[in-house]
């Protein structure tokens, strides 16, 4: 039916109010019915099967095993013993009888000053020791000659006690001229500059043929006692019962050095002392530790990692120490139970070591923990534990075999 231009303007609304009821009648219907028919999702369809499979993950049981708990700290190489060797002497330096940076022995000769004037000097002294000895046999005599004659009346008593007097002057003089011989002679030997101890010498500070004297602040050369070596280091205040209780109680405390990127051991040696009291201003305790050095890995002033061992725990339960996980609840690992399930288990950290973390709470030998593949586990998510040898597949709980676990789950 068609409306003519001539037809009545109420009978065209009403056309096209019935026209809109329609199209929205239309529209109600399919939405409600069409959409509300259920479709199959591919996305749906795709989650609910990753849901069902189960997450690969590596594992390992916690064992129980001896941990050594250390204390670190930075360390300073120290020598035993620093010397710089200078003249006790003045005069001329005739002769240097070292190499620089040559080991030496304990009174091997380094270096001779001039001994010309201190000969000549002990030649005097000797001589004007033989004049007083001379001297103290005349006056010796003639003590013996006045009493004798003293017994016969023909002395006083004064004069024998006057010649006593001075037999006894003559006798200091003597002791002191044989003092001076001493002194020339002890000048002369120190002429001869020798090692006062056994270690490795630096550079030479003095040339043949310059003057030295006994003051210079620089001396000849300087002598470090590098074999045996320690090393000095600080750890804090609330540590010292763990260092203090130990040696107390006799008990020798290993203590390792390592090299500065923590790669490698340098020398292994034992603690040697403990400083007598805490500073006030780093509240720290100073500690020496003293290491044969026979291969002189170690040099003076060289800086140093230095773990000390403290104790040694027996029998503690032990997990990699990437099993371990952080968050609002604490520290909890994820372990495989038995129907190869992750479950959250809460834990009690102890001390740590490497890549150890000992478990004081939460867990029990043989509990198997999941060290990888912990982003996309919950609890009760399926897992698959995965082996990186036959021989860890062999130990692994039934069913949690990587391997023939997804072979299985493929053939479905």
């Amino acid at each position: 039916m068609s409306l003519s231009p001539s037809a009545p303007p109420s009978r065209r609304r009403w056309f096209i109010y019935a026209a809109v009821a329609i199209l929205f009648a239309g529209g109600v219907w399919y939405f409600t019915v069409q959409t509300s028919a259920p479709k199959p999702s591919m996305y749906g369809s795709f989650r609910s099967r990753g849901n069902s499979q189960p997450v690969p993950v590596r594992a390992a049981a916690a064992k129980k095993q001896e941990l050594a708990v250390y204390l670190r700290a930075i360390g300073t190489v120290v020598p035993l013993n620093t010397v710089v060797v200078r003249s006790r002497v003045d005069g001329q330096l005739l002769r240097v009888a070292f190499t620089e940076g040559e080991e030496v022995k304990q009174g091997q000769l380094l270096a001779e000053i001039d001994p010309a004037p201190y000969q000549l000097r002990l030649a005097q002294m000797e001589g004007s020791f033989l004049q007083s000895q001379s001297q103290v046999r005349t006056a010796q005599s003639d003590l013996e000659r006045f009493k004798q004659l003293h017994g016969q009346t023909l002395v006083t008593q004064q004069q024998l006690e006057a010649q006593q007097a001075l037999v006894a002057e003559r006798e200091g003089m003597l002791a002191a001229e044989k003092a001076r011989v001493e002194d020339a002679r002890r000048q002369l030997d120190y002429t001869h500059i020798a090692a006062p101890i056994p270690g490795r010498l630096g550079l030479r500070q003095v040339d043949a043929g310059n003057m030295v004297r006994a003051g210079d602040a620089g001396g000849l050369v300087t002598i470090t006692q590098t074999r045996p070596i320690t090393v000095s280091f600080t750890v804090p205040e609330v540590d010292l019962q763990k260092v203090v209780e130990p040696l107390r109680a006799g008990e020798a405390l290993p203590v390792e050095a390592w090299d500065r990127s923590e790669r490698g051991v340098l020398a292994t040696g034992s603690l040697r002392t403990v400083d007598n009291q805490i500073d006030l201003a780093t509240g720290t305790l100073r500690l020496k530790a003293e290491f044969a050095n026979a291969d002189e890995k170690l040099f003076p002033n060289q800086f140093v990692n230095v773990r000390l061992r403290v104790r040694t725990l027996r029998d503690a339960l032990v997990i990699p120490v990437v099993g371990v996980q952080f968050g609002a609840r604490g520290t909890f690992v994820y372990i495989v139970n038995a129907e190869n399930k992750a479950t959250v288990r809460d834990v009690v950290l102890g001390p740590s070591e490497g890549t150890w973390q000992s478990i004081t709470q939460g867990l029990q030998p043989g509990d198997v923990v999941v060290l990888e593949g912990l982003d996309r586990l919950r609890e009760g998510r399926l897992v698959s534990v995965l082996a990186d040898d036959p021989a860890k597949a062999e130990k692994a709980p039934k069913g949690e075999r990587g391997g023939k676990g997804k072979k299985k789950q493929d053939g479905k």
